[in-house]
């Protein structure tokens, strides 16, 4: 698996595993590290050294049965491109 890490990370999986197995007090960690305290905890509480998903969990995108047949009959209707049978049905649903 390819590791994924965004420009701004300062931990490695490998960092983050020393600081998983270390005994040492988290402050020192930090100081060690150049990381925050809290940065620390986080990764120390965590089982695993992957990322976790930035993505939502729940994604709200569905229409209702009723606002599916507004559309659809919209789209018979109208005849519209997708662009703006998209901008009228956001009148229509909203």
């Amino acid at each position: 698996m390819e590791i994924r890490l965004h420009k701004n990370a300062r931990t490695t999986p490998a960092i983050r595993r020393e600081l998983q197995a270390s005994t040492l007090p988290s402050k020192v960690l930090a100081a060690q590290y150049n990381l925050s305290v809290q940065t620390v905890r986080k990764w120390r509480r965590r089982t695993v050294v992957e990322d976790a998903s930035h993505r939502p969990h729940r994604l709200s995108t569905t229409l209702s049965p009723e606002q599916e047949v507004l559309v659809v009959a919209l789209r018979e209707t109208l005849l519209l491109p997708l662009d703006d049978l998209l901008a009228v049905t956001r009148a229509f649903i909203h």
